[in-house]
C-alpha cells in the first residue's frame, strides 16, 4: 500500500500544483519531503550561549538573526579590527567578552556554539579547532577555501559528535521546500535542465566595502590575519575587501554559486555534478581585484537513484544594469518552476494534459457528451509566503538550534555543505585552467 501511495504522489503533478496541499492520507509521505525540522514542538527553555568569530557584515547579520530566537545569549565576540569590537559592544552590550584571539573564545567552557563569519580562508582551521574544542558550529558558506579542505572538516565533525551547520541560509526557505515537494510529486515531469542567476551592482563597485579611516597595523592584527596565508605588507584592501583576492576569498562562485548549488541539491536530493566548466572575465570592475566580475558555469549531473541526468547553467554578473536579481529555475518534461526564497511560480506546458485524478474522472463521465465544456487546470500557479514570514535566515538558525537542543541533525551538515562548495570552487579551477574538471560527487573527490 505504501508503494502505491508513493507512486500516486509521484504522479500527482497538477494536484499538488493547483491544490497546494497533499491530501491528509498521504501525510506520512509528505514528511519524507521536508528535512528542515521546522516544527515548533521543541523545548526552548535551555539557554544556548553563543560567540561570534568574525564581526563583519555577514557575521553581524547572522548574530542578529540568531538573537531573534528565544533563549539565545551572546557571550563573546572575536575580530581582528578594533572598530568592530567597539561596534559589537555598542550593538550587543558592554558585558561581552571581546578578543582578537579566537582560541580564547574556544577555551571558554560557558560557550555552546560559535558562529564563524570570517573570510573564507579561515573557515577550515577555525571549524576544526571549534569542533575539537567541543563547540557546535555555524559556519558561513562556502564551508572551505579549497576542495582539499573538505574532508578535514567532515572528519572532525564526525569525531566531535557536535552539530555543524553551513550558512547558505536560502536553502531553508519556503520556496525551496515547496519546490522539493512539487518535484517529488511530478509537477514538472522529469527534470532535464536547471539554471540559476545572481546579479549585483552598486555605485561604489561590487565588493568594494568601506575602508575605515583608522585602518592600520595599530587597529588591525594583520600578522594574525595572514598567519595561514602569504606573508605580505599590510594592505587594508586585502583585509576589508578580501572577497576580491583569491588568497582570502573564493570569488563569485564561492560567494554566490554556492547558494544556488545548496538550493538545487536540497530540492533534487542531488550529490552534485560530475563535470564542471566555467568561463568569464573582468568586464568592468578593473580595480585590482583578482576574480572575474562576470562568471558563467556549466555542469553535468549524472543519472543517479536520486534523480535523472540533467544539465545546469549558472550565471553571475557584477556588471548588472538592473540593480540586481536572483533566480533558480528547474525545467522538466511537463513544465518548470521559478524558485525564490519566499515564492515559487509553477508553469505547466500547454496541451500537456493533466495528472489531476478529479479531472480524469470528469473526462470519463463526459465521454458521451463531447459538446460539454470541461474544467481546465491553470498553466501557471504562484505560491507566496504568508504575511509575517520570518524568512529563510531565521529558519536556518531554527534548524541549527533545534538540532543542538534535541541532539538532532541539520539539513546542511558538512557533507552537504562540501558537496555544494566543491563544484563552486572548481569553477575557479576551470576558469583558471581553461578546461573541464571531473568530480566524483558521491565520494567527494577529484577524478
Amino acid at each position: 500500500m505504501k508503494n502505491n501511495r508513493r507512486s500516486f504522489i509521484k504522479n500527482l503533478g497538477i494536484v499538488g500544483a493547483t491544490a497546494a496541499v497533499i491530501p491528509s492520507s498521504f501525510a506520512a509521505e509528505a514528511k519524507e519531503v521536508n528535512l528542515l525540522n521546522r516544527a515548533a514542538k521543541t523545548s526552548t527553555n535551555k539557554i544556548l550561549k553563543i560567540a561570534l568569530i568574525g564581526a563583519g557584515g555577514m557575521g553581524v547579520a547572522d548574530t542578529n538573526t540568531a538573537l531573534k530566537h528565544e533563549n539565545i545569549e551572546l557571550v563573546a565576540v572575536c575580530d581582528l579590527y578594533d572598530g568592530r569590537l567597539e561596534d559589537a559592544k555598542k550593538r550587543w552590550g558592554s558585558s561581552l567578552f571581546l578578543t582578537k584571539d579566537y582560541k580564547e573564545v574556544l577555551n571558554r567552557s560557558d560557550i555552546d556554539a560559535v558562529i564563524i563569519g570570517t573570510p573564507d580562508f579561515w573557515h577550515k582551521k577555525m571549524s576544526v579547532d571549534a569542533l575539537n574544542a567541543g563547540k557546535h558550529v555555524y559556519c558561513e558558506k562556502p564551508m572551505v577555501h579549497s576542495v582539499e579542505e573538505g574532508n578535514d572538516i567532515i572528519k572532525a565533525w564526525k569525531k566531535s559528535g557536535k552539530i555543524y551547520m553551513v550558512g547558505s541560509q536560502g536553502m531553508s526557505s519556503l520556496g525551496n521546500e515547496k519546490a522539493r515537494e512539487l518535484l517529488a510529486a511530478g509537477a514538472i515531469g522529469t527534470l532535464n535542465y536547471a539554471e540559476g542567476f545572481w546579479a549585483r551592482n552598486s555605485a561604489l563597485g561590487a565588493w568594494q566595502y568601506p575602508i575605515p579611516k583608522d585602518a592600520s597595523t595599530q587597529t588591525v592584527d594583520w600578522e594574525k590575519y595572514t598567519s595561514i596565508s602569504k606573508d605580505m605588507p599590510f594592505d587594508p584592501l586585502r583585509f576589508f575587501r578580501w572577497r576580491n583576492y583569491l588568497d582570502y576569498g573564493t570569488g563569485m562562485a564561492g560567494d554566490l554559486f554556492v547558494h544556488l548549488f545548496s538550493s538545487l541539491h536540497f530540492i533534487t536530493n542531488s550529490y552534485g555534478p560530475n563535470k564542471i566548466a566555467a568561463t568569464g572575465g573582468l568586464r568592468h570592475w578593473d580595480d585590482g581585484r583578482e576574480v572575474p566580475d562576470v562568471l558563467l558555469g556549466m555542469f553535468d549531473y549524472p543519472d543517479t537513484k536520486q534523480h535523472p541526468a540533467f544539465n545546469l547553467s549558472l550565471r553571475c554578473n557584477f556588471v548588472d544594469g538592473t540593480s540586481g536579481s536572483t533566480f533558480l529555475k528547474l525545467v522538466g518534461s511537463k513544465g518548470s518552476m521559478d524558485i525564490a526564497w519566499d515564492s515559487l511560480t509553477l508553469k505547466r506546458n500547454a496541451g500537456g494534459g493533466s495528472d489531476d485524478p478529479f479531472l480524469a474522472e470528469k473526462a470519463k463521465e463526459n465521454s458521451g457528451r463531447p459538446d460539454r465544456k470541461k474544467l481546465v487546470p491553470p498553466l501557471e500557479t504562484v505560491y507566496r509566503a504568508e504575511d509575517g514570514y520570518k524568512g529563510a535566515h531565521y529558519d536556518h538558525f531554527a534548524n541549527f538550534f533545534m538540532a543542538i537542543r534535541e541532539n538532532g541533525s541539520v539539513a546542511q551538515d558538512p557533507a552537504f555543505g562540501f558537496r555544494a562548495a566543491a563544484p563552486a570552487l572548481l569553477c575557479n579551477e576551470s576558469y583558471k585552467k581553461n578546461e573541464f574538471i571531473n568530480w566524483d560527487p558521491e565520494k567527494m573527490k577529484l577524478v
